[in-house]
C-alpha cells in the first residue's frame, strides 16, 4: 500500500509540473486570452520579411506591444501593418519604426525607433518614416560578388 501512495503522490507532482508548463508556455506565446489594452498605430513598410501577426513591437528592447494586421495594398504593392501599442507609452509624432533582427539565428520584430518632437502620435495615427526588413541572403551576396570583383 505504501508503493501505491507513493506513486500517487509522484505522479500528482508530475501532473501539477505539466500544467504549470503549459500554462507558462500559453503566456509566453500570448495565448493567455487577456487582451493587453493599448492603442493602434499604422505603418506601411516595403518588405516585412520574418515579420507576422504577433510578431514583437519594442522600443528600447522593450516589449511594448504586437503586430496585430498585415495585408498587402495592391496599389502600392506595399505592406500596410497595423501595430498595437500598450496604454501608457506616447511614441513622439516623428519616431520610425524599423525591422529589426535578433541576431543571425533570430526572429526580426518591430523596433520603434522614438523621436524628439514633443507632440504624440494619435490613437490611429500612421508612422510615415519606414525602414523594411534587410535580407541576410543579399547581403552575403553582395559581400561574396564584391570580393570577386575586387580580386
Amino acid at each position: 500500500m505504501s508503493e501505491n501512495k507513493s506513486e500517487i503522490i509522484v505522479g500528482g507532482v508530475v501532473l501539477a509540473v505539466a500544467v504549470g508548463f503549459i500554462v507558462y508556455a500559453a503566456q509566453a506565446a500570448g495565448l493567455s486570452g487577456a487582451t493587453s489594452s493599448g492603442y493602434p498605430l499604422t505603418a506601411s513598410f516595403r518588405s516585412l520579411e520574418g515579420v507576422s501577426v504577433g510578431s514583437d513591437v519594442r522600443l528600447a528592447g522593450v516589449k511594448i506591444g504586437a503586430v496585430t494586421a498585415i495585408e498587402l495594398n495592391p496599389k502600392t504593392f506595399r505592406a500596410d501593418t497595423e501595430i498595437n501599442v500598450k496604454t501608457g507609452i506616447d511614441i513622439p509624432d516623428d519616431s520610425a519604426i524599423v525591422i529589426s533582427s535578433e541576431g543571425l539565428l533570430g526572429g526580426n520584430f518591430v523596433e520603434i525607433m522614438p523621436g524628439g518632437s514633443p507632440f504624440n502620435l494619435e490613437s490611429g495615427a500612421e508612422i510615415e518614416d519606414t525602414q523594411g526588413s534587410v535580407s541576410l541572403i543579399s547581403l552575403l551576396l553582395k559581400f561574396v560578388s564584391g570580393g570577386d570583383a575586387a580580386q
